[in-house]
Formats: structure tokens, sequence, C-alpha cells
């Protein structure tokens, strides 16, 4: 029987909820239990796929194809558990499916309400797909009072009713806040925050307390008593150095004990968390450095690059060496002034990660430039590898080389893709079709040659299965020219169209990749090309 533990916020967002979520998985793992973490996004969108990164940060996509909030990102670096398509739902997504529904007459002329029906259809999503899980974590995204987030809080106060006791617990994150000008933490607005669940119908079982400033104990008895919860189950949560160092410090201060106290839970193994203290030992421990540029289109905000950055850091800790990012915009590289040697001279790698759109395009391609003519460690992902492309398919003469993303053009190196072979079977797609759900997206493998630096990499496998996100492909009828210049297509999909990888053997380190490897690395678990782009920049490092 699965235990569900459902994880709301209040006072303001952004406070943290889905690493809180991650911190608590980890820690129920740590003690030897199974834990599984699902999203429910109120926004109207049928999922993030068509939101720009301004908006809502990175797509996170799963292994079975789906678009995902970013917290799903958190969920699986810090249990290493793969998300699903399961594991995330919007309200958009429920609507659509009951308007679908309703158009087909499934409702028999029922009157189609919020509740039941689409409560009903929230706590279908919570139920399913339990597997032998011990404990299923549910987040509710947004703010408690949110006009979006109700029907879920209504169906989480149905669902608490319906399970078995001490079957459902509720956490609360909420912010206790520093006003300078008194020298006082303000404990009213978690006050008002337990208030507003409570007229929910949802009492909260346990309360993580944000803040800036340590919390006495007078201040969290204040809490506790005004909340209607234990003392113990107030738990500070203060600003943390990393993200990696939380779950040791949520264990510090007794979240996982309190949470399985809640449950009825009290002989439960002791936590290993050996995982955690090597991964902050190695991340307060450098022994070296490295800076990585990455040359970007979204660098404004670098949430759009979440998993990158976090993949950057994870190559670090297979080195043992601080990773300092510098992000740099595309679009400084395009005007006639621009400098580029000043400002990537002092780099140890360069970085050109996956976007859409044409702008920056030429900055990106003059980034692979610089980094093939100094020898530099590059790495390109999805746009930044057919940036590559391009940019090798000019140095073959082929002066028009472009992307039909950007326009029509005499020389197609990067084209759309229409059709491609999936586990499904055939998926076909048209140019001017919806942009929702219409990429390639999710887990596809790859076959490496046997002799490419990639492979090597990888560990001598023949064979990846990696995830991706996008729309264009790089044109294998091109090959020929490309690896005149020394750009090798060492990794292809099995049926050798679609080309996966290319690479420089005669460069230091000079790999491209169509998909997305850093949404499968984690703290405890780098991903090998990031493993082995760092260790080329520590390289870098030691000859400039």
């Amino acid at each position: 029987m699965a235990r569900y533990i459902f994880i709301t916020g209040g006072v303001v967002s952004s406070l943290g909820k889905g690493l809180m979520a991650a911190s608590l998985g980890a820690l129920l793992q740590a003690r030897g239990y199974k834990v599984r973490i699902r999203k429910f996004d109120p926004y109207l969108n049928v999922d993030p796929g068509t939101m720009s990164p301004y908006q809502h940060g990175e797509v996170y996509v799963t292994d079975d194809g789906a678009e995902t909030d970013l917290d799903l990102g958190h969920y699986e670096r810090f249990t290493g558990v793969s998300a699903r398509q399961a594991d995330n739902v919007t309200s958009g997504r429920i609507y659509q499916q009951i308007i679908a529904k309703e158009r087909r007459g499934d409702y028999l002329g029922a009157t189609v309400q919020v509740i039941p029906h689409v409560t009903d259809a929230i706590k279908e999503f919570a139920l399913a797909d339990q597997g032998d899980h011990d404990f299923i974590l549910c987040e509710i995204g947004g703010t408690v009072g949110d006009i979006e987030s109700l029907p879920f809080m209504e169906a989480i106060r149905q669902l608490r009713n319906e399970l078995e006791p001490n079957q459902t617990l509720s956490v609360h994150v909420t912010l206790v806040p520093y006003i300078a000008a008194a020298g006082e933490l303000k404990t009213k607005p978690t006050q008002h925050s337990v208030r507003e669940l409570a007229s929910l119908g949802i009492k909260p079982d346990v309360l993580l307390c944000r803040a800036e400033h340590p919390i006495p104990e007078s201040e969290r008895r204040k809490i506790a008593n005004f909340c209607n919860v234990r003392m113990e189950a107030v738990i500070p949560a203060l600003d943390a150095p990393s993200i990696y160092s939380v779950p040791l410090q949520y264990h510090n201060e007794g979240l996982d004990s309190e949470v399985l106290r809640g449950f009825g839970i009290t002989d439960a193994p002791e936590p290993d968390l050996s995982r955690w203290l090597d991964v902050t030992d190695r991340y307060f421990n450098p022994e070296g450095e490295v800076t990585i540029g990455v040359v970007g289109k979204y660098v404004g905000l670098q949430d759009a690059y979440k998993s990158l950055n976090e993949a950057l850091i994870h190559g670090g800790l297979a080195n043992r060496v601080k990773v300092n990012i510098r992000w740099i915009d595309a679009e400084v590289f395009e005007g006639e002034e621009s400098d580029i040697a000043a400002k990537l001279e002092p780099l140890h790698g360069i970085l050109v990660p996956g976007g859409f759109g044409e702008r920056g395009s030429e900055g990106k391609i003059a980034s692979v430039k610089f980094a093939r003519e100094r020898d530099v460690p590059f790495l390109g992902i999805c746009l930044g590898m057919q940036m590559a492309c391009i940019e090798g398919a000019r140095l073959a003469g082929l002066e028009k080389a472009s992307s039909t993303e950007f326009g029509p053009t005499q020389e197609p190196v990067v084209g759309i893709i229409t059709e491609w072979m999936s586990k499904e079977g055939l998926q076909t797609r048209e140019a001017g079709g919806d942009l929702g759900g219409t990429m390639r997206l999710g887990a596809y493998p790859a076959m490496l040659a046997g002799n490419s630096h990639v492979s090597t990499i990888y560990g001598g496998a023949s064979e990846i299965s990696e995830r991706h996100r996008h729309r264009y492909e790089v044109n294998a009828a091109y090959r020929e020219p490309l690896e005149r210049t020394g750009l090798v297509f060492s990794g292809m999909s099995p049926d050798g169209l679609l080309p996966e990888i290319v690479e420089r053997p005669d460069h230091p380190w000079f790999v491209g990749v169509q998909y997305h490897p850093e949404l499968k690395s984690k703290p405890f678990d780098p991903h090998p090309l990031f493993s082995g782009f760092i260790a080329a920049a520590l390289r870098q490092s030691r000859l400039v």
C-alpha cells in the first residue's frame, strides 16, 4: 500500500517546493524505501512544451517523451528514479481529457462540473500507477489561495478522507520573513497561510518554514500553537550554500523523522547518507577549477538551462573541480564590432546548448569556429550540434549552408524532420502543424562507431539511449563534405538515416550531440559526456 505525501506552498511562490520534494524523496530512499514523486501544475497549458523558457524555465523531457515541468528534473537528479508521463499533469491536460469525454457523450448527458468530474480526474491521476512504491510524493504547483489550484486542493481534501488512516500526510512549505527595520522574524504570514489551507479543509501535519535567519525555539513554538501542529513538526529550512546540501540539512532538522512519525512509522531504519556526504565533500572541497562559457539564447534566465547548469556541476564533481559557468548571449558575437576572442579566450571550454529560432545563430556558429580553430574543448547539444555541422559545411566551401528553421536556404544542412521510427512505429509530422508535442521526444537509441572518441567516453559502448527534444535534424546527405573537413559522424540512428553524434578526431575534445545528455545526469552519477568535457577543460586550464 503506497502512502501519499501532499506538498503545498504558501505566502509566496518560488519557495523551493520542488527541491523540498526531491530532498525528502532522497531521504526516504536513504532509509530503504521506494519513492515516486509527481507534480500537479494548475496552469491551463496542456504541458509546458510551447511555453517560453522565460515564462517557465526549461522543459524537462522524460524517457517516454513527456514534456514536463523542470521540477521533475530535481526529482530525477535527487532520487535517480526516471520520471514518466504519469508523473506530471496540468489543469489543461485534465480539462482537455474531460472535454473530449463530454464531446463523445461519455457522461451520458450529465452536467459536467468541477466537482465531481475535475476532482475525480485529479484523484485518478494521483492514484494511478502506484506500483510497489512505499511513498508517492505529490507536489501542488502555485501558492495556496490561487484560483487555479482550488480543484487540486479539493481533490487532496477528498483523498485524505477516502484513503486509509495513516495513508496520507500534508507538508506545507511557508515563508518566515525577516524584517530588517524591526530586526525580527515574522510568523504571521505562516499563520495566515495555514489558516487559508485549513479553510479548504486541509490540516497540515508538517510545516517547512523557509527563512534567511535561524528560527528561535520560541518562534517555532508560537507557529506550532497558532497552526495546530507539534513543535517538532515545525521544520526550519534556512537558505543552503548548495542545493546538494539540502537533503543533509533537512535530515539534521528532522524532516524525514517527523514525516515518518506522521505515518505512525517508528521502526524505520537509519538513513544511509554516504551518497550525499560524498557529493557535498566533492562540491565544497574541489581540487581545482575551470571556466566554461555557455553561448546561448536564453542566458538571461538560468532556469532556462537548469539541467544543463546542474550537469556541468556534476561533471565538476566527477573531476573534483569547481565549475565556473560564464553565460554569454550569442547575439554579442553578431555585430561588426564584436570581439569574440576577448570573451572566449579566457575560457577552458565552450558549450553551445539547445534552443529554437534564428536569433543568435550566427553567434553560435562563430563560437563553434573559435573552438575549432583554437583547440578549445567544445560540446554542442541539439541546436549546438546543428551549428557545428553548419560551420563545418561552410568550412567545406558551402557558404550558403544553413537550417530551414531559419528560412529557405540553398544548402539545407539542417532540415525539418517529417517522419521517423519510434517504439510505437512510424511517426509523421507536417511542417505547418501544431507545435505542442510534435517533436522527436523522449529516449531513442544511437549506434556508436567502434573506434570513435564518443564510444570511449561511453565506456566502449556500441549502443546508447538518450533523450531528444527537437524538430530539425542534420541532413545525412551532407555527410561526405562534412567528413572531408574532419567532422565525423560517429553516432547514427539504428536505421542509419539520422545523425546523432559528430566529433573531430583531430581536435583535443570536440563533440556535438543531437540529444540532451544533461537530462540524465545526476550528482552521484554524472553523465559521461559532461565528465569527459570537464576533464578536457581541466587539461586546457593547465595549458593557458
